[in-house]
Protein backbone atom coordinates (compact mmCIF):
# COMPACT_ATOMS: atom_id res chain seq x y z
CA UNK A 1 0.00 0.00 0.00
CA UNK A 2 1.14 3.62 0.22
CA UNK A 3 0.66 6.88 2.08
CA UNK A 4 -1.50 8.15 -0.77
CA UNK A 5 -3.78 5.10 -0.62
CA UNK A 6 -4.14 5.25 3.16
CA UNK A 7 -4.84 8.99 3.06
CA UNK A 8 -7.54 8.46 0.44
CA UNK A 9 -9.12 5.68 2.50
CA UNK A 10 -9.03 7.90 5.57
CA UNK A 11 -10.75 10.76 3.73
CA UNK A 12 -13.38 8.30 2.44
CA UNK A 13 -13.96 6.98 5.97
CA UNK A 14 -14.43 10.53 7.26
CA UNK A 15 -16.98 11.26 4.55
CA UNK A 16 -18.85 8.01 5.16
CA UNK A 17 -19.06 8.81 8.87
CA UNK A 18 -20.33 12.32 8.12
CA UNK A 19 -17.22 13.93 9.55
CA UNK A 20 -15.32 16.91 8.14
CA UNK A 21 -12.45 16.19 5.78
CA UNK A 22 -9.06 16.07 7.53
CA UNK A 23 -10.69 15.95 10.97
CA UNK A 24 -8.80 12.73 11.80
CA UNK A 25 -5.04 12.87 12.34
CA UNK A 26 -3.01 10.19 10.59
CA UNK A 27 -0.04 9.02 12.66
CA UNK A 28 2.44 7.10 10.51
CA UNK A 29 3.93 4.46 12.82
CA UNK A 30 7.59 4.26 11.90
CA UNK A 31 8.77 1.84 14.58
CA UNK A 32 11.30 -0.75 13.36
CA UNK A 33 11.24 0.74 9.87
CA UNK A 34 14.44 1.34 7.87
CA UNK A 35 15.51 4.95 7.51
CA UNK A 36 15.01 4.95 3.74
CA UNK A 37 11.32 4.07 4.12
CA UNK A 38 10.82 6.82 6.68
CA UNK A 39 12.64 9.25 4.41
CA UNK A 40 10.38 8.33 1.50
CA UNK A 41 7.23 8.97 3.53
CA UNK A 42 8.63 12.29 4.72
CA UNK A 43 9.34 13.21 1.10
CA UNK A 44 5.65 12.55 0.36
CA UNK A 45 4.66 15.18 2.91
CA UNK A 46 3.78 13.16 6.03
CA UNK A 47 4.84 14.98 9.19
CA UNK A 48 3.19 13.14 12.10
CA UNK A 49 4.92 9.94 13.19
CA UNK A 50 4.49 7.41 15.97
CA UNK A 51 7.24 5.51 17.75
CA UNK A 52 7.00 2.67 20.26
CA UNK A 53 10.31 3.08 22.04
CA UNK A 54 12.09 6.18 23.29
CA UNK A 55 15.54 4.80 22.51
CA UNK A 56 14.66 3.95 18.93
CA UNK A 57 13.26 7.42 18.41
CA UNK A 58 16.42 8.95 19.82
CA UNK A 59 18.53 7.14 17.24
CA UNK A 60 16.18 7.76 14.29
CA UNK A 61 14.93 11.33 14.43
CA UNK A 62 17.93 13.60 15.05
CA UNK A 63 18.98 13.10 11.43
CA UNK A 64 15.52 13.92 10.06
CA UNK A 65 14.46 16.85 12.25
CA UNK A 66 16.91 19.38 10.73
CA UNK A 67 15.91 18.36 7.18
CA UNK A 68 12.12 18.50 7.40
CA UNK A 69 10.05 21.25 8.99
CA UNK A 70 6.97 20.58 11.06
CA UNK A 71 7.66 17.02 12.24
CA UNK A 72 5.50 15.99 15.19
CA UNK A 73 6.46 12.87 17.14
CA UNK A 74 4.01 10.77 19.15
CA UNK A 75 5.01 8.06 21.63
CA UNK A 76 2.50 5.23 21.25
CA UNK A 77 4.33 2.44 23.09
CA UNK A 78 4.60 1.71 26.82
CA UNK A 79 6.60 4.27 28.76
CA UNK A 80 8.90 3.27 31.60
CA UNK A 81 9.10 5.81 34.39
CA UNK A 82 12.88 6.09 34.01
CA UNK A 83 12.42 7.09 30.35
CA UNK A 84 9.83 9.78 31.10
CA UNK A 85 12.25 12.72 30.92
CA UNK A 86 13.66 11.63 27.57
CA UNK A 87 10.15 11.06 26.24
CA UNK A 88 9.01 14.51 27.34
CA UNK A 89 12.02 16.09 25.69
CA UNK A 90 11.47 14.35 22.36
CA UNK A 91 7.74 13.81 21.87
CA UNK A 92 4.88 16.21 21.22
CA UNK A 93 2.31 13.71 22.51
CA UNK A 94 2.38 10.61 24.70
CA UNK A 95 -0.42 8.12 24.07
CA UNK A 96 0.49 5.58 26.76
CA UNK A 97 -0.14 7.15 30.17
CA UNK A 98 -1.49 4.22 32.15
CA UNK A 99 -0.65 4.31 35.87
CA UNK A 100 -0.51 6.72 38.82
CA UNK A 101 3.26 6.46 39.31
CA UNK A 102 3.89 7.52 35.71
CA UNK A 103 1.48 10.44 36.10
CA UNK A 104 3.39 11.57 39.19
CA UNK A 105 6.70 11.42 37.31
CA UNK A 106 5.33 13.35 34.35
CA UNK A 107 3.90 16.01 36.66
CA UNK A 108 7.20 16.45 38.49
CA UNK A 109 9.14 16.68 35.24
CA UNK A 110 6.58 19.05 33.77
CA UNK A 111 7.16 21.42 36.68
CA UNK A 112 10.93 21.17 36.21
CA UNK A 113 10.90 21.58 32.44
CA UNK A 114 8.11 24.12 32.16
CA UNK A 115 6.41 22.13 29.42
CA UNK A 116 4.52 18.90 28.87
CA UNK A 117 3.47 16.96 25.78
CA UNK A 118 -0.22 16.31 25.18
CA UNK A 119 -1.25 13.19 27.08
CA UNK A 120 -3.57 10.33 26.21
CA UNK A 121 -4.54 7.78 28.85
CA UNK A 122 -4.15 4.26 27.50
CA UNK A 123 -7.04 1.98 28.44
CA UNK A 124 -6.75 -1.81 28.37
CA UNK A 125 -10.31 -2.27 27.09
CA UNK A 126 -9.91 -6.03 26.78
CA UNK A 127 -8.39 -6.42 30.27
CA UNK A 128 -5.54 -8.42 28.70
CA UNK A 129 -2.93 -9.25 31.36
CA UNK A 130 -0.03 -9.05 28.89
CA UNK A 131 -1.00 -5.63 27.56
CA UNK A 132 -0.28 -2.15 28.89
CA UNK A 133 -3.08 0.22 29.77
CA UNK A 134 -5.22 1.01 32.78
CA UNK A 135 -8.35 -1.06 33.33
CA UNK A 136 -11.64 0.58 32.32
CA UNK A 137 -12.91 0.73 35.91
CA UNK A 138 -9.84 2.75 36.95
CA UNK A 139 -9.70 5.23 34.09
CA UNK A 140 -11.83 7.97 35.68
CA UNK A 141 -9.58 8.15 38.74
CA UNK A 142 -6.44 8.41 36.62
CA UNK A 143 -7.95 11.27 34.60
CA UNK A 144 -8.83 13.06 37.84
CA UNK A 145 -5.22 12.62 39.01
CA UNK A 146 -3.91 14.12 35.75
CA UNK A 147 -6.24 17.09 36.07
CA UNK A 148 -5.45 17.63 39.75
CA UNK A 149 -1.79 17.90 38.74
CA UNK A 150 -2.64 20.31 35.88
CA UNK A 151 -1.44 17.90 33.20
CA UNK A 152 -2.70 18.33 29.62
CA UNK A 153 -4.69 15.11 29.28
CA UNK A 154 -6.53 15.43 25.96
CA UNK A 155 -7.91 11.98 25.27
CA UNK A 156 -7.85 8.21 25.55
CA UNK A 157 -6.07 5.48 23.61
CA UNK A 158 -6.72 1.76 23.19
CA UNK A 159 -5.48 -1.31 21.31
CA UNK A 160 -8.33 -3.84 21.13
CA UNK A 161 -7.60 -7.58 21.45
CA UNK A 162 -6.32 -8.83 18.12
CA UNK A 163 -8.82 -11.69 17.87
CA UNK A 164 -11.92 -9.63 18.73
CA UNK A 165 -14.19 -7.29 16.80
CA UNK A 166 -12.67 -3.86 17.54
CA UNK A 167 -15.95 -1.95 17.23
CA UNK A 168 -17.24 -2.60 20.78
CA UNK A 169 -13.86 -1.55 22.18
CA UNK A 170 -13.88 1.67 20.16
CA UNK A 171 -17.43 2.37 21.28
CA UNK A 172 -16.52 1.74 24.91
CA UNK A 173 -13.50 4.06 24.70
CA UNK A 174 -15.62 6.80 23.14
CA UNK A 175 -18.07 6.46 26.02
CA UNK A 176 -15.31 6.78 28.60
CA UNK A 177 -13.96 9.88 26.87
CA UNK A 178 -17.37 11.53 26.65
CA UNK A 179 -18.08 10.77 30.32
CA UNK A 180 -14.86 12.54 31.27
CA UNK A 181 -15.21 15.48 28.90
CA UNK A 182 -12.31 14.41 26.67
CA UNK A 183 -12.37 14.89 22.91
CA UNK A 184 -9.28 12.93 21.83
CA UNK A 185 -9.63 9.31 20.76
CA UNK A 186 -6.43 7.57 19.64
CA UNK A 187 -7.71 4.30 18.20
CA UNK A 188 -7.49 2.32 15.00
CA UNK A 189 -4.51 0.77 13.23
CA UNK A 190 -3.73 -0.60 9.76
CA UNK A 191 -6.46 -3.26 9.84
CA UNK A 192 -9.28 -1.36 11.51
CA UNK A 193 -8.77 2.39 11.23
CA UNK A 194 -11.89 2.90 9.12
CA UNK A 195 -13.99 1.26 11.84
CA UNK A 196 -12.30 3.52 14.37
CA UNK A 197 -13.18 6.62 12.34
CA UNK A 198 -16.81 5.50 12.28
CA UNK A 199 -16.71 5.39 16.10
CA UNK A 200 -15.17 8.82 16.56
CA UNK A 201 -11.39 8.38 16.34
CA UNK A 202 -9.48 11.64 16.23
CA UNK A 203 -6.08 9.94 15.75
CA UNK A 204 -5.39 6.70 13.87
CA UNK A 205 -2.05 4.89 14.04
CA UNK A 206 -1.08 3.23 10.77
CA UNK A 207 2.27 1.55 10.21
CA UNK A 208 2.70 -1.46 7.94
CA UNK A 209 -0.04 -0.35 5.53
CA UNK A 210 2.06 2.74 4.79
CA UNK A 211 5.63 1.49 5.12
CA UNK A 212 5.33 -2.21 4.34
CA UNK A 213 6.07 -5.12 6.64
CA UNK A 214 8.38 -4.29 9.50
CA UNK A 215 11.98 -5.44 9.37
CA UNK A 216 12.97 -6.86 12.74
CA UNK A 217 16.61 -7.41 13.44
CA UNK A 218 17.49 -10.87 14.73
Amino acid sequence: MSLETITRRLRDAEAKAGRPAESVTLIAVSKVQPADRVDAVLQQGQRIFGENRVQEAQTRWPSFLPRFEGISLHLIGPLQTNKARAAMEMFDAIHSVDRPKLVESIARLSDEMGRCPELFVQVNTGAEPQKAGILPEDVDALIVQCRDLSLPVVGLMCIPPAEEDPAPHFEALAGMAERNGLTGLSMGMSGDFETAVAHGATHVRVGSAIFGDRVYQG
